[in-house]
């Protein structure tokens, strides 16, 4: 088990640098958040379109646009269908997750990103050219087959290639790019609405073909892991890669224990089946909790529905997508802050001091917006220094998740699966991922008319157990080979007895199994 019959002794050090090759292989993996983070972009300030309203969602354009500063503002964007063109492509990004975990195990994670790209590409074209809102939903379909396969492949491969002393910078690379990716998809947005004729936004859909093609074609420069490739049975390449990304002739420790887990891998008749192992049960919870808590922090609130909630707040059309696009600057600024000390200050210490910071702002937040609109929804004149303080508190918000729970959301449970459960385990991570921000999407609007400043208070909540989720259950996994991750859970209060009961249990099974065939008497031919 990442495994069986690895000498899992603490402090064990594999050699090897951070080499050219691997930077440059892990920027192009990484490039696969870029499709991720422009719809996370793209979406919210098409919504706040005008001109897309008028052609597809006529019913509420004409609730926005005749709602008086007197009126509820809270309610004005509430429509199932509208919150459903945003949500569709996270529920076909769910069910690409679970094909893509038998993609990548079989075929490798660089092909499994090609398709991404081109199921993205597809879903592009056809948002770009709708003529109806059954083409959108298709092409949001199709957008999220792309998303559910590049969430599935780039992290494994991002924390297979890495050196292990640099997985976590690295693997927060495909962050980073999704957040460069909100970021471009806002700044667009905001130039595209200016379009005279109204079609500013076939531009903004249309020109998600851009980062799928950039990663469709960075997936054909790609290597495979030397991981994928033992479970694929090339065990010579694998050796040969290993060596070419380590950038030293010596792994012959480091590629020891990779062929003992892919052997323990090979074994496993259903990684379905095996990851639930009570052994198992660690990286199990980690992966259904952690994508869970990332989604429930509303942050996908701000992301995709920034203008929307902007506007909502007292500013005009260009003004929400202006304000989208600075909270989208902070989001890539803060997201750098991560890769710079993820391998120095850990991982605990990012994901409680995040938590901690987005549960102050949104405790401002939640004020600042109750003293204004109260439950009436009816704001006045709002002074510009006012929503600008808003916006400023957001900001901070969106800074503490960027640096935490965004991009930890992402390494942490790439790191923690053993081989012969990694693809499944991805695919639960990226599934409770999609669900939730399917979740959050497609009630959002029906929340903020309902629960109005109270939505904040929800999201508060969950921050706060999700902090102590992380204080008492997330041991520190920074500095540990990925092969050797089975140490941090034996030593852990909680963890250690399903680790080491379970591997008892096993062993006791197979020691009864051998002797039983040892002792069966042979057929006698006379």
């Amino acid at each position: 088990m990442a495994g069986g019959g690895i000498d899992t002794r603490p402090g064990k050090a594999y050699p090897g640098r951070l080499t050219f090759r691997v930077l440059v292989t892990s920027i192009i993996a990484a490039s696969g958040g870029l499709i991720f983070g422009y719809d996370l972009g793209i979406s919210g300030g098409v919504t706040s379109m005008d001109s897309f309203l008028k052609e597809f969602f006529p019913k509420v354009y004409l609730k926005e646009s005749r709602v008086k500063p007197s009126d509820d503002q809270y309610c004005k964007f509430n429509s199932q269908t509208l919150t459903m063109f945003t949500s569709s492509l996270y529920l076909s990004a769910l069910f690409a997750s679970m094909i893509a975990s038998v993609a990548t195990r079989a075929w490798g994670r660089r092909t499994t990103m090609f398709f991404a790209g081109l199921l993205f590409f597809s879903g592009a074209v056809i948002n770009g050219a709708a003529m109806n809102v059954i083409m959108l939903i298709v092409g949001r379909l199709l957008l999220g087959c792309g998303i559910g396969c590049a969430n599935q492949s780039v992290p494994i491969y991002l924390s297979e290639v890495a050196p292990y002393k640099f997985r976590g910078a690295l693997n927060i690379l495909f962050q980073l790019s999704i957040t460069v990716g909100i970021l471009v998809a806002n700044f667009l947005n905001y130039e595209f609405a200016k379009i005279k004729g109204g079609w500013g936004w076939r531009m903004s859909l249309g020109g998600a073909a851009v980062p799928s093609l950039i990663i469709m074609l960075g997936s054909l420069c790609l290597p495979d892991t030397p991981n994928s490739l033992l479970e694929r049975g090339k065990v010579e390449e694998a050796r040969r890669q290993l060596v070419k990304i380590r950038g030293v002739s010596d792994v012959n420790e480091e590629f020891s224990d990779l062929m003992i887990a892919c052997e323990a891998s090979k074994k496993v008749e259903s990684a379905w089946g095996n990851i639930w192992k009570r052994r198992y049960r660690p990286q199990l919870t980690m992966a259904i909790c952690i994508p869970l808590f990332q989604q429930l922090t509303g942050m996908n609130v701000f992301m995709f529905y920034a203008p929307v909630l902007f506007k909502t707040i007292g500013f005009g059309s260009n003004a929400s997508l202006m304000s989208a696009a600075i909270t989208g600057f902070i989001n890539c600024l803060a997201t750098l802050v991560s890769i710079l000390s993820v391998d120095k200050l850990g991982r605990r210490f990012l994901f409680i001091e995040g938590g901690l910071q987005m549960l102050a702002m949104q405790a401002v937040i939640t004020a600042g917006i109750a003293w204004k609109f109260g439950l009436s929804g009816n704001p006045g004149t709002l002074p510009m220094w006012y929503a600008g303080g808003l916006v400023g508190c957001i900001c901070v918000y969106v800074s503490g998740f960027a640096w935490s729970w965004g991009p930890l959301g992402w390494l942490v449970p790439s790191e923690i699966f053993p081989l012969e459960i990694r693809s499944a385990a991805q695919s639960i991570n990226v599934a409770v991922n999609m669900i939730f921000t399917f979740f959050v999407a497609q009630i959002f609007t029906w929340m903020l008319c309902h629960l109005k400043f109270g939505l904040f208070l929800f999201f508060a909540t969950w921050v706060v157990i999700m902090t102590i989720f992380i204080i008492n259950f997330l041991p520190e996994t920074k500095g540990l080979p990925i092969e050797e991750m089975q140490t941090v859970w034996k030593s852990h209060w909680y963890w250690g007895k399903f680790v080491r009961e379970d591997v008892v249990v096993e062993s006791a099974r197979d020691l009864t199994r051998n002797e039983s065939t040892a002792t069966k008497p042979k057929n006698i031919i006379v």
